[in-house]
């Protein structure tokens, strides 16, 4: 089988989670999540996992970068900015799991790497992949000239045989309206492929509609294989040949859930590491589901790696 490559596109910042008074430091964000756990769930000979971002030359950089390459994410795509450092977030949790997020991140290097004189070359080399992958927030921390560039990108990726994968993960604070949030959707997806749509999110974003119009609208924009996220209850996949796959979730005790971070990002990438890889729709589902329900019994946005489903 020749190997395929998928470049996650986004920002990872520095983690400090608290439950009551203890404190621990991490580094997350949603799309290094999700490439961190899809590297884990898949052969590198089947499929390459490349993640592509803006760090500092600060320690913490070179500690995110070790511990990528550690995981077996291949960081060649990732810029070192000289006057840039990473973003931080800090996490509060509270006793059912649920958690409060609080942000430091406006002059972050993720948001710059797009207006570096390397970032032409890159996005040549990116336009070549398989499949890129990319979020709601890795389009929310770039100006507007930037998100046109990205746009462009895409576009340049799938008009040479490439597949565009976008998860909808809306975030308001990170963006001036909703206006200006659902034309940036409308432009993404309707040059994605596959989309991942956290049913919150989406009424968040568009106004409350059932299910149906949900689907319906994004399938206006041209989008294929729509895989909707409902927490805890089962997600739904609509694959476009007219059936609507209904996969359960993995259920679990209220006590077992620890930690919702990373829920969704996690999903994505157990969805992805079955899907990429020659799987159906109703089994990466269920992997999907599977590894989420695992993340959930763990502190962080990223577990350990011997927690990880088998």
């Amino acid at each position: 089988m020749t190997t395929q490559n998928i470049a996650v596109i986004g920002e990872c910042m520095i983690e400090l989670s608290q439950k009551g008074t203890d404190v621990k430091r991490g580094f997350g964000g949603d799309t290094l999540n999700t490439s961190v756990y899809l590297s884990r769930l898949v052969n590198p000979e089947n499929l390459g996992v490349h993640y592509v971002t803006a760090l500092g030359t600060d320690n913490f950089s070179e500690e995110m970068l070790s511990a990528w390459r550690r995981e077996g994410v291949q960081t060649d795509l990732i810029q070192r900015m000289d006057n840039r450092l990473p973003g931080l977030y800090y996490i509060e949790t509270d006793e059912t799991g649920e958690r409060t997020f609080y942000y430091w991140r406006n002059e972050a290097a993720a948001r710059y790497w797009l207006e570096s004189d390397d970032s032409e070359r890159i996005c040549r080399q990116l336009a070549e992949f398989d499949y890129l992958y990319l979020s709601g927030i890795s389009i929310a921390i770039l100006n507007a000239k930037s998100r046109e560039r990205l746009l462009a990108l895409l576009k340049a990726c799938r008009a040479n045989g490439g597949k565009v994968i976008f998860d909808n993960n809306y975030r308001p604070r990170l963006w001036q309206s909703k206006e200006e949030t659902q034309a940036a959707y409308r432009d993404i997806l309707s040059c994605t492929d596959i989309a991942f749509l956290t049913l919150d999110d989406e009424d968040m974003l568009w106004g409350k509609h059932s299910v149906d119009e949900v689907l319906k609208r994004t399938r206006a924009w041209g989008v294929g294989e729509i895989v909707i996220k409902r927490g805890a209850e089962s997600c739904l996949v609509s694959t476009g040949a007219g059936e609507l796959l209904d996969v359960p979730a993995v259920k679990l005790p209220k006590e077992k859930v620890v930690d919702t971070t990373a829920a969704g990002d996690s999903f994505s990438a157990g969805y992805l590491a079955v899907r990429l890889t020659g799987g159906d729709a109703a089994a990466a589902a269920k992997c999907g589901h599977l590894t989420a329900g695992t993340v959930i019994q763990y502190r962080g946005a990223i577990i350990p790696r011997e927690a990880m489903p088998r």
